[in-house]
C-alpha cells in the first residue's frame, strides 16, 4: 500500500525512449525571439523546424523544477519529455537509513507538505511564526522520519514565506516567476525508485550524495556506508557504471568511489564550492583552493563548479575564466550548474550570473551564456531547471554529441 502512489505514477503511459522525438514547448523559441540579431540567433532560428532528440548534454536538475515539484516522478517525466538525457537524484537518508531523493536532508519543510500533516510533530524544529524582526522558521529532516512515513508525503514547490504567521502561509511561498499549477501532485521517490524510473524513461543517471544534517556515524551508519550504499543500488539494478555520474561536494566521497568502486569512480563528479572560501576569485589562480593537476592525479576526471565560475567579461564579451582554463589544462572535464534557475534576467541574473551581471539584462542571455559555455569553455553538460532550452541548443549546435 505504501508504494501505491509511486507505482501508479510510474504506470502512466510510457514516454519516448532516448532515440525518440521530444516536445520542447514554446520557451526556447521565446528566448530566441528576445535575442538581438546575431550569427548565433540566426543559427538557432534555422533549427526551428528540426526534430529534436533527447541529448546527454541536457541534464535535468532535480527534474524540471522551474514548474514542477523537484525530485518527483512528475518533475522527471517532464524533464525527459523536454529531452533531458541525464537525470538527477540528490540522495539523502531517512531515520531507518533508507536512501531517498531530496535536495537536502533538512528540506522537507520547504519541499513537501510535512508541516500540514501529523508528521510535523516529528520535525527537528517545529514551525515558528514570524514575530517582530524574527522570521518564520522550521526544520524537518528526512532523518526525522522513517521511509514508510516519508512515502506518505506530497512534494511541493521548494519555497517558504519567512514572513508568515501561519503554517499555511509559510508553505505558500512559491516565487512569482514559478508556478503552483503542477504542484497539486508530487510523487516522492526513493533512490532505488528513481533508478527504476530513469531507466524506464531511457535516461542516464547523476546522483548526488548530499551532506548529512545529522552527525555521522548515524546509528552506526558511516559516511563510507552511505557512499557505498548509493553505488550498491545501481549495481543491484544492473546499471552499467558508464551510465552513472555520481556527484558530491565532499571530495572524500569522490576519492572513496575512485578507490573502492573504480568503474564508477571514473565518472565521479567533484562539485566544487570554492566560492565559499574567503578571497576566492575565479579569475585569479592564486586564490584557487584546489590544485587541479593534483586532483586529476588522484583519479578525479570531472569537476563541476557553478556557471559563473567558468566565465568572465573581457571588453564587454563573455569569455572563459582562468578557472575554466586551468581546470582543462590539468585534464579535468567540466560540468556546470544551473541554467533557468534565476528567473527573469532583466536585473543582472543574480547569483548564477554574478561574473557577467554587467551584460545580463534580458532573458536572451540564457542562450548567450550557454553558447560560450558549450563552445568556448567546452563543458561536457549542464544542469538546468527547464531542460527544453538546453535540449534545443544541443540538437541545433552539437548534434554529433548525441
Amino acid at each position: 500500500m505504501l508504494r501505491t502512489a509511486f507505482l501508479a505514477a510510474l504506470a502512466i503511459s510510457p514516454l519516448p525512449a532516448l532515440a525518440a522525438d521530444v516536445d520542447l514547448g514554446p520557451r526556447p523559441y521565446y528566448l530566441i525571439d528576445q535575442m538581438q540579431d546575431s550569427a548565433l540567433k540566426q543559427r538557432l532560428q534555422a533549427c526551428e523546424g528540426m526534430a529534436m532528440k533527447p541529448h546527454p548534454f541536457s541534464i535535468g536538475h532535480r527534474g524540471a523544477p522551474l514548474m514542477f515539484p523537484e525530485h518527483t516522478v512528475e518533475s522527471n517525466r517532464a524533464a525527459v519529455r523536454m529531452g533531458a538525457g541525464i537525470l538527477e537524484c540528490d540522495v539523502t537518508f531517512t531515520k531507518d537509513k533508507q536512501l531517498v531523493c531530496r535536495h537536502a536532508q533538512n528540506d522537507l519543510h520547504t519541499t513537501t507538505n510535512i508541516l500540514g500533516t501529523d508528521l510535523a510533530q516529528k520535525c527537528t524544529t517545529g514551525f515558528s511564526p514570524a514575530s517582530g524582526e524574527a522570521k518564520a522558521s522550521a526544520e524537518c529532516r528526512a532523518s526525522d522520519i522513517t521511509l514508510a512515513e516519508f512515502r506518505t508525503l506530497n512534494g511541493k514547490m521548494d519555497a517558504a514565506d519567512n514572513s508568515a504567521t501561519t503554517v499555511e502561509g509559510y508553505m505558500n511561498g512559491t516565487a512569482g516567476w514559478r508556478t503552483d499549477l503542477y504542484a497539486t501532485k508530487g510523487t516522492l521517490m526513493t533512490h532505488a525508485e528513481s533508478i527504476a524510473l530513469f531507466k524506464d524513461l531511457g535516461a542516464k543517471f547523476t546522483p548526488e550524495l548530499k551532506s548529512p544534517s545529522v552527525e555521522m556515524p548515524f546509528d552506526g551508519f558511516t559516511q563510507a556506508d552511505y557512499a557505498q550504499k548509493l553505488i550498491d543500488e545501481y549495481k543491484a539494478a544492473s546499471i552499467p557504471a558508464s551510465d552513472v555520474w555520481a556527484q558530491s561536494f565532499n571530495l572524500n566521497d569522490v576519492l572513496y568511489w575512485i578507490e573502492n568502486e573504480p568503474d564508477f569512480g571514473k565518472q565521479a563528479v567533484f562539485l566544487d564550492d570554492s566560492y565559499n572560501i574567503d578571497g576566492f576569485d575565479s579569475n585569479n589562480p592564486e586564490t584557487f583552493p584546489h590544485d587541479f593537476a593534483e586532483l586529476h592525479a588522484k583519479g578525479v576526471n570531472y569537476i563541476a563548479p557553478p556557471m559563473w565560475m567558468l566565465v568572465t567579461l573581457e571588453d564587454g564579451k563573455i569569455v572563459p575564466s582562468a578557472y575554466s582554463k586551468e581546470a582543462q589544462k590539468a585534464g579535468l572535464k567540466l560540468i556546470t550548474w544551473t541554467l533557468e534557475r534565476s528567473g527573469p534576467l532583466a536585473n543582472g541574473g543574480g547569483w548564477y550570473f554574478q561574473t557577467i551581471g554587467d551584460v545580463t539584462n534580458t532573458d536572451a542571455m540564457y542562450f548567450e551564456l550557454l553558447h560560450v559555455l558549450a563552445q568556448d569553455v567546452g563543458i561536457e553538460g549542464i544542469f538546468s531547471d527547464w531542460p527544453a532550452t538546453v535540449t534545443y541548443y544541443a540538437n541545433c549546435m552539437m548534434p554529433d554529441a548525441s
